[in-house]
C-alpha cells in the first residue's frame, strides 16, 4: 500500500481532508464544506434566512465556518447566538449628566426637577418660567423644541423617531435601539412589533424572547399524540441520532454524517469534549489575542485598548504613541514627545507654567537680580544698572568707580598698521591684537572696530570690553577719516589665498604706526548697466577712522607738545597715502588670530564652495552656523575655534577672542566672558576682592555671597549676624524667626510675611518672593509654588471656519473669580457644530464654576449647553441658536482643569445629517467612537471637511481608512446614504 496521503500524490480539493485506505484513500470535506471530497464548497451557514444560522441578529458567513454579530446596544450571549441588552448606564453613567435609564437595545438620558434634557440628549439645562419659548418647562415637546421665526415653538424627534400626529410627542421605530425589542422588529402603524428567532417565543413583555424548552419544539415539530410513538422516537435516536430530532443534541450547528451526527461552533466558540456543546474561547490568554496593551474577553470575540497617551489604530490591535508634539499650541516653547506623554520645556530666562506655557522670569525679584545696585527686567533676561558716575564691573552685577584704565595692568596689545614697499608694490596690514568687534550688517556690507576709543561714544555697541592699562596721554587724541574706493570688488573679509602671501624675495621697507583705534566700515553698492555684455560693476566704499594717542616719552626739549602733534598727524596721514595706494592694488590685509583677511576681492570665475556661508559662519547640517560665544572664526581652517586659555569671547561670529583681564594664559578654554575667564582665578561664593579675583577676602560676619568673581559681600540687614564667616547665602543669617515656604524675611521688623498676591518663594528662609513668570498671577497669598500662578487670560481662537474656546491657564487649573465671555458669530448660512472632547469643573462647591452657551446674554435666551461638573466623556452637538454667547464662571473655591472646546461651522443644508449624526447614541457608545472625539488630528479632519465638503477629496480611502475604526465610518455612511438617498 502506498500512502498517496502522506506523498502529496492524492487529489483532494484544498478543502478536504485526506484518508489512506488498504489500497486506496478517500477525500472527506472539512467540517464546514459540502461535496464529494475532490471538490467542496463552503456551506453558508446564513444563507436560510428563516434559521439564519441560529443567530438571532446578524450572521456573517466565513469559510468554513460563520460568526453572530449583534445591533448596537446589545451584546452576544454565551452560546454565541442569542444577543442581550447592554445596560450602558453602567459605564460613565451612559455618558448622562444627571439620569441614566437603560432600555432594551439602548438607552436614555434624563433630568431632575428643574432642568430639561439638552438637544445633544446628555446634558442638562436649567428651565426657565417664563416666557412660551423652548426655555419654559411647558413647551410641550416629547425630545427637541424649536424656536420658529415667528416666536412659537416647534418640536422635533431624536433619531430613530417619528413625529407623533399631535406634532409634540415622538414614536418609536425599529431603527432606535431595534425598537426596544430582543431579537426582531418590524415597523407597523401602531408603532413596532417584535417577534422572535424559531427556537425561542416572544415572552409575554412583547420584547424579550425565552428559549422554547425541548418538549415545546418537539410539540410543535412532531404534534406527538401517544406514549407509543414517544417510544418509537427514543429507540430511533438511541440507534442513530439525527439533527432532525433536537438539532442533534449540538449547541450549534449540527452536520449529519456516515458515522452520526457532527456538532460544530462558530468563530470564537469551541467544542467541548462532549462533542455537543460550545464554549467561548478567551483569546486574551494566548498572546493577549494579539493586542499590544489591554485584551478584554467579551462573548464570541474580544477588545483591545491602549494606555493613557496611545491610541488605537483601526488594525484594533496595535497601540501607537500618540505624538502630542504633532499637535498646534501643544507648548509655548520646545515640545519633547515620550511614549505616552510628552514634556515642554522653556528657553533660557523663561519658567514653565500651566504645565504647557512659557513666562519671562523675573530676575530682579530674586535678590534683586543679585545686582550690586539696580535691576532692569527683561524679556527672557535681565540687566543690573548702576548709579551715575559708576559702571557695571565686568561680572555685569557690581557697580565700580568709572576708571577708563587699569594703573597696574599689563597694556593690551594695540593695534598696528603696517605698511611695507616691495619691489615698487605697497601692502599694508592691521593687526588686531585685541577689543576687537566685527558686526556683518548685511550681505555686502560689515563694520569692524579694533581698539578703544579714549571717548567712548555712545555709538559703541556695548561690550565687555577689557579695559586698557592707563596711558601717559597728555591732550586729546589724534583723530583721522579716510575713505577708499575699490573698483568691481565686493565687500567680504575673506582669508587671503596662500598664493598670493608668497613675497618677492627682496627685503621690504617697512613703516610702522600704532593706532589706538580704528572703525573701519565696508559697504558694496552696485550700479548695475542693463547691458547685455558688461557685467553689474561693483563699487565697494570703506570709511576708516583711525584714532593715535601722543605718547609723553615722545616730547623733548627740542620738540614741545604741538610739534610732537604735528608729527604724529604727518606720519598718520602719510600711512594713510599707503594705505590708499595698497588698497587701490588690492594689497590691504587685516590680520586676526595669525590669518590674514582681504578687505575685499575682485569676483573669482568660480567660487569655493566653503564660500558658501558669510564670514563668521560654518556651513552644518547643510546649514550656515554663526560662530558661537566662546569660540572664534577662523578663516584659514574655515571652522569655529574655541578660544584657547587666557582669552575669551562674549560675542558670537568673531574673528578672534579677547585677552582676559588677569593676562596669564591661564584659564579655560572656550570662555564665554570675563568670569569664564579665570575660572580658578575668580574668587569664589563667600568671598570677594576689588576686581573679583584672587587674592581674595572671605566675607565678614554678617554678610553673604552666593556668587563667584564679586566685589562685595552683601549685607544680612537689621543688626543680623551670620554662623560663620563666608556665608553664601541669606540663609545663613540667624534671623529671629525661620520663615516656612510662601513667606519672606523683613530684617527691618524681624517677622515672617506672606508672599503678596502674584509672588511665591518654595524655599525656607528666605528674604525675597519670586514674581509669578510672564503676566500670571496666583490665586491668594502666600503661594509656595511656581504652579500656583496662573494666566487670567480667556483662551480661544474664534474664526469664521474653526476654532476653540479654553479655560484660562488650560491646561494647567484655571484661576478663581474669572470670568470670560466668547462670541462665535457665523458668517451667513451657517450653523454651529461643537466637540466638548472633556471639561474638568469640580462638583464639590455646588456650581461655582460654569459654563453656559446661549444665544445671548440674557438668562432667558436659547440655551445650548450648561455644565458645571466633570465630565471626562466626550459630547457633540449643534449649536440651537445661530449665534452663540459662551460665558465661564469661576468662583473662589476649587480649581480644575477646565476644558478646550474646539467648533466647526457648517452649511446649513447639511443641518439635518449633522444632528442625525451627533444626536445618535451610537456616537458615543464604543470606547473607539469616544476617542475619535478626544483624538485632535482627527477632529481636525473631520472638521476641515465639514467646513469645506470639498476637503473630503483631500484625504484617500486609505488614509480615512487608517483614520476611523470600521464602525465608525459606518454608522456615518449609513447617515450620509440615507440623507443623501432623495437625490438619488
Amino acid at each position: 500500500d502506498v500512502d498517496e496521503c502522506a506523498e502529496g500524490t492524492d487529489d483532494c480539493h484544498i478543502d478536504a481532508i485526506c484518508q489512506n485506505t488498504p489500497k486506496s484513500y478517500k477525500c472527506i470535506c472539512k467540517p464546514g464544506y459540502k461535496g464529494e471530497g475532490k471538490q467542496c464548497e463552503d456551506i453558508d451557514e446564513c444563507e436560510n434566512d428563516f434559521y439564519n444560522g441560529g443567530c438571532v441578529h446578524e450572521c456573517i458567513n466565513i469559510p468554513g465556518n460563520y460568526r453572530c454579530t449583534c445591533y448596537d446596544g446589545f451584546m452576544l450571549a454565551h452560546d454565541g447566538h442569542n444577543c442581550l441588552d447592554v445596560d450602558e448606564c453602567l459605564d460613565n453613567n451612559g455618558g448622562c449628566q444627571q439620569i441614566c435609564v437603560n432600555t432594551m437595545g439602548s438607552y436614555e438620558c434624563q433630568c431632575k426637577e428643574g432642568f430639561f434634557l439638552s438637544d445633544n440628549q446628555h446634558t442638562c439645562i436649567h428651565r426657565s418660567i417664563e416666557g412660551m419659548n423652548c426655555m419654559n418647562k411647558d413647551h410641550g415637546c416629547a425630545h427637541i423644541c424649536r424656536e420658529t421665526p415667528k416666536g412659537g415653538v416647534a418640536c422635533e424627534c431624536r433619531p430613530g423617531f417619528e413625529l407623533a400626529k399631535n406634532q409634540k410627542d415622538c414614536k418609536l421605530t425599529c431603527n432606535y435601539g431595534n425598537g426596544g425589542c430582543q431579537h426582531t422588529c418590524d415597523d407597523t402603524d401602531t408603532g413596532p412589533v417584535c417577534g422572535c428567532h424559531q427556537k425561542y417565543a416572544l415572552h409575554s413583555d412583547g420584547r424579550t424572547c425565552i428559549e422554547k424548552d425541548e418538549a415545546a419544539i418537539e410539540s410543535s415539530e412532531y404534534n406527538a399524540t401517544s406514549v407509543a410513538d414517544v417510544d418509537k422516537r427514543v429507540k430511533r435516536r438511541l440507534l442513530m441520532e439525527t439533527c432532525a430530532v433536537n438539532n442533534g443534541g449540538c449547541d450549534r450547528t449540527c452536520k449529519d454524517t456516515a458515522t452520526g451526527v457532527r456538532c460544530s461552533c462558530p468563530v470564537g466558540f469551541t467544542l467541548q469534549p462532549d462533542g455537543k456543546t460550545c464554549k467561548d474561547i478567551d483569546e486574551c490568554l494566548v498572546n493577549n489575542g494579539g493586542c499590544d496593551h489591554f485584551c478584554r474577553n467579551t462573548v464570541g470575540s474580544f477588545e483591545c485598548s491602549c494606555q493613557k497617551g496611545y491610541k488605537l489604530l483601526t488594525d484594533e490591535r496595535t497601540c501607537q504613541d500618540i505624538d502630542e508634539c504633532s499637535f498646534e499650541r501643544t507648548c509655548d516653547h520646545t515640545c519633547i514627545n515620550y511614549p505616552g506623554s510628552f514634556e515642554c520645556l522653556c528657553h533660557k530666562g523663561y519658567t514653565l507654567y500651566g504645565l504647557t506655557h512659557c513666562g519671562d522670569i523675573d530676575e530682579c525679584s530674586i535678590s534683586n537680580g543679585s545686582c550690586d545696585y539696580g535691576c532692569l527686567n527683561t524679556m527672557g533676561s535681565y540687566e543690573c544698572v548702576c548709579p551715575p558716575g559708576k559702571k557695571l564691573h565686568w561680572n555685569k552685577k557690581d557697580c565700580v568707580e568709572m576708571v577708563k584704565c587699569l594703573p597696574n595692568a599689563k597694556a593690551a596689545p594695540k593695534a598696528q598698521l603696517v605698511c611695507s614697499k616691495t619691489g615698487g608694490i605697497e601692502s599694508c596690514f592691521l593687526s588686531c591684537p585685541s577689543n576687537t568687534l566685527f558686526v556683518p550688517d548685511s550681505e555686502n556690507s560689515y563694520t569692524l572696530s579694533c581698539g578703544v576709543p579714549v571717548q567712548q561714544g555712545k555709538a559703541q555697541p556695548k561690550r565687555n570690553a577689557t579695559l586698557p592699562s592707563c596711558p601717559d596721554s597728555l591732550a586729546p587724541p589724534i583723530k583721522q577719516k579716510a575713505r577708499f574706493k575699490i573698483k568691481d570688488a565686493k565687500c567680504h573679509l575673506r582669508p587671503r589665498s596662500k598664493e598670493k602671501t608668497k613675497d618677492s624675495g627682496k627685503q621690504p621697507v617697512s613703516d610702522n604706526c600704532q593706532v589706538t583705534f580704528v572703525n573701519l566700515k565696508c559697504d558694496s553698492s552696485k550700479k548695475k548697466r542693463r547691458g547685455r555684455k558688461s557685467p553689474s560693476k561693483e563699487v565697494s566704499h570703506i570709511t576708516a577712522e583711525f584714532e593715535v594717542e601722543m605718547k609723553s616719552e615722545e616730547v623733548s626739549d627740542t620738540c614741545n607738545i604741538d610739534c610732537v602733534r604735528k608729527r604724529m598727524e604727518q606720519k598718520l596721514q602719510t600711512a594713510i597715502k599707503t594705505l590708499r595706494k595698497s588698497i587701490n592694488k588690492q594689497q590691504f590685509y587685516i590680520q586676526f588670530s595669525g590669518t590674514e583677511y582681504e578687505v575685499a576681492q575682485k569676483p573669482a570665475k568660480a567660487t569655493e564652495g566653503h564660500e558658501a556661508c558669510s564670514t563668521g559662519q560654518v556651513l552644518q547640517d547643510g546649514k550656515c552656523v554663526t560662530c558661537s560665544m566662546g569660540t572664534f572664526y577662523s578663516g584659514e581652517h574655515n571652522q569655529c575655534i574655541p578660544c584657547s586659555p587666557g582669552t575669551y569671547q562674549d560675542t558670537e561670529g568673531q574673528l578672534t577672542c579677547e585677552p582676559c583681564p588677569s593676562n596669564d594664559g591661564q584659564g579655560v578654554a572656550g570662555a564665554r566672558n570675563v568670569s569664564e575667564c579665570g575660572g580658578k582665578w575668580q574668587c569664589s561664593p563667600g568671598h570677594y576682592s576689588a576686581d573679583g579675583f584672587k587674592p581674595c577676602t572671605v566675607c565678614p560676619l554678617g554678610t553673604y555671597q552666593p556668587e563667584p568673581g564679586r566685589t562685595l559681600c552683601f549685607p544680612c540687614g537689621g543688626g543680623l549676624v551670620t554662623k560663620y564667616e563666608g556665608a553664601v547665602s541669606f540663609q545663613d543669617c540667624e534671623t529671629k524667626v525661620h520663615c516656612s515656604p510662601g513667606h519672606y524675611y523683613n530684617s527691618t521688623t524681624h517677622r515672617c510675611i506672606r508672599c503678596p498676591v502674584g509672588t511665591y518663594q518654595p524655599e525656607f528662609g528666605q528674604n525675597y518672593c519670586i514674581t509669578c513668570p510672564g503676566n500670571t498671577s496666583t490665586d491668594f497669598d502666600g503661594s509656595t509654588n511656581v504652579t500656583h500662578c496662573k494666566n487670567q487670560h480667556c483662551g480661544g481662537e474664534l474664526g469664521d471656519y474653526t476654532g476653540y474656546i479654553e479655560s484660562p491657564n488650560y491646561p494647567g487649573d484655571y484661576p478663581a473669580n474669572v470670568e470670560c465671555i466668547w462670541n462665535i458669530n457665523p458668517p451667513p448660512k451657517r450653523r454651529i457644530l461643537i466637540v466638548v472632547p472633556e471639561i474638568f469643573l469640580p462638583i464639590e462647591d455646588e456650581c461655582g464654576d460654569v459654563l453656559v452657551m446661549r444665544k445671548s446674554a440674557s438668562p432667558t435666551s436659547i440655551t445650548t449647553y450648561e455644565t458645571c461638573q466633570t465630565y471626562e466623556r466626550p459630547i457633540a452637538f449643534t449649536s440651537r441658536s445661530r449665534k452663540l454667547w459662551i460665558q465661564f464662571k469661576s468662583n473662589e473655591g476649587n480649581s480644575g482643569k477646565g476644558f478646550q472646546v474646539p467648533y466647526v461651522t457648517y452649511d446649513e443644508d447639511y443641518q439635518q445629517l449633522i444632528e442625525d449624526i451627533v444626536r445618535d447614541g451610537r456616537l458615543y457608545a464604543s470606547e473607539n467612537h469616544q476617542e475619535i472625539l478626544k483624538d485632535k488630528k482627527l477632529i481636525k479632519a473631520l472638521f476641515d471637511v465639514l467646513a469645506h465638503p470639498q476637503n473630503y477629496f483631500k484625504y484617500t480611502a486609505q488614509e480615512s481608512k487608517e483614520m476611523f475604526p470600521r464602525s465608525f465610518i459606518k454608522l456615518l455612511r449609513s447617515k450620509v446614504s440615507r440623507f443623501l438617498r432623495p437625490y438619488k
